[in-house]
């Protein structure tokens, strides 16, 4: 009987494989759309740890419960000011990172 060895590979192999190699336009479009899925999850995360529903934290920076909703579903259509608006609601705190050629620029 002959045994068959099953080969493994790294998430970063496999994505490169059927994604595309770091730096290509298809590999940066598929990696900002995972980090707007992120941000999105993170959201809910946070609201729910807080005890809010979407209405109420709807409420408490001005929009309505679809906006929420559509923030933590969907971020790609989400005006930077309201996601701030949500962190802060959120009592929590932002930092941002911007890489500009191979120099890395952050802030608090």
């Amino acid at each position: 009987m002959k045994k068959h060895t099953l080969k493994t590979f790294s998430l970063e192999e496999l994505t490169d494989k059927h994604i595309g190699q770091r730096g290509t336009l298809k590999r940066e479009a598929f990696e900002f759309a995972l980090q707007l899925d992120l941000l999105g999850e993170t959201i809910k995360k946070t609201r729910l740890k807080r005890n809010l529903t979407q209405d109420e934290l709807g409420r408490l920076i001005g929009v309505q419960k679809a906006q929420i909703s559509k923030l933590e579903n969907n971020l790609k259509q989400a005006r930077f000011d309201t996601i701030i608006k949500v962190f802060e609601a959120l009592n929590a705190k932002i930092h941002f990172t911007v890489e500009l050629a191979e120099q890395t620029v952050e802030s608090d």
